[in-house]
């Protein structure tokens, strides 16, 4: 991706379902990005689209993709992930397996590995020995892996759900390959003062992430001045684009007023 402009808040479009572009298949939502101004993309669960049609979008677009989602399970009975899921291992390296090799095949930067509904110390051992594993063949991929905290509200039960856990199994894992994903939304659910939480973490940060609180639209209204933290966090040492993961209030194109927004304040 070409050095922002002096000034230019980076920004990336989710084009997961149910966030930015979704009305439309993967390859014209990519499109969609490039026209509204986004400086990249980000995937949940790509699988079903043909490689060669999304890299055709892609390259026409000339946005690189800052990461993917690792496969959730058995979505049918209410899965979310793997990694953390004592007994499934197997399972666990063939879904980090499938998004790597996809990632790679599309040139994503970086996976979000998927932990899943568990508690407990042989949650928390499976996770890190699946991290541990997995950090290696993403580094030959030379791609990195991401952990993600997610709200206790929203993902009750989800093994990984505030920054101080993320930040003790990134310690304990010690792998530059792993990083966590910093999405402003579930940490200010999970106890604000992000400016703060970001100035000690930011050395394990891989990405950010933002939405409006507490109702995951667009980040112009809410608790979160974003107009004024993001340039605060690039400030403090975050270089790579700020991921737009937010459920539009109607199209995503009639939404979007907030980038004129906060890009002339950097």
């Amino acid at each position: 991706m070409p050095e922002p402009a002096p000034g230019h808040l980076p920004l990336s479009a989710n084009l997961g379902a149910g966030f930015l572009f979704s009305d439309r298949p993967l390859p014209d939502a990519v499109r969609a990005a490039g026209a509204a101004g986004f400086d990249a993309v980000e995937l949940h669960w790509p699988y079903d689209v043909p490689i060669p049609a999304l890299k055709a979008a892609l390259d026409e677009t000339g946005l690189p993709v800052i990461g993917l989602n690792t496969p959730r399970g058995d979505v049918a009975a209410g899965e979310n992930g793997l990694a953390a899921l004592p007994g499934r291992e197997a399972e666990a390296a063939a879904a980090l397996e499938q998004a790597l090799t996809y990632g790679a095949a599309i040139g994503a930067r970086a996976v979000h590995v998927m932990a899943g509904f568990a508690q407990g110390p042989e949650a928390e051992a499976c996770f890190l020995a699946n991290l541990a594993r997995g950090a290696e063949v993403a580094a030959a991929h030379g791609m990195t892996l991401l952990i993600e905290p997610l709200n206790a509200r929203d993902v009750p039960g989800y093994f990984l759900s505030t920054a101080t856990q993320a930040e003790a199994l990134l310690t304990r894992l010690g792998s530059p390959h792993v990083r966590m994903m910093f999405d402003c939304y579930h940490l200010q659910i999970m106890g604000g003062d992000l400016t703060r939480l970001f100035e000690r973490l930011g050395p394990l940060v891989g990405h950010i992430q933002f939405a409006g609180v507490p109702d995951r639209a667009e980040p112009d209204r809410g608790e979160i001045a974003y107009d004024r933290l993001l340039p605060v966090l690039a400030a403090a040492g975050h270089a790579g684009p700020f991921g737009a993961e937010y459920r539009p209030r109607g199209r995503t194109e009639d939404g979007l007023a907030w980038m004129r927004a906060f890009r002339p304040r950097m």
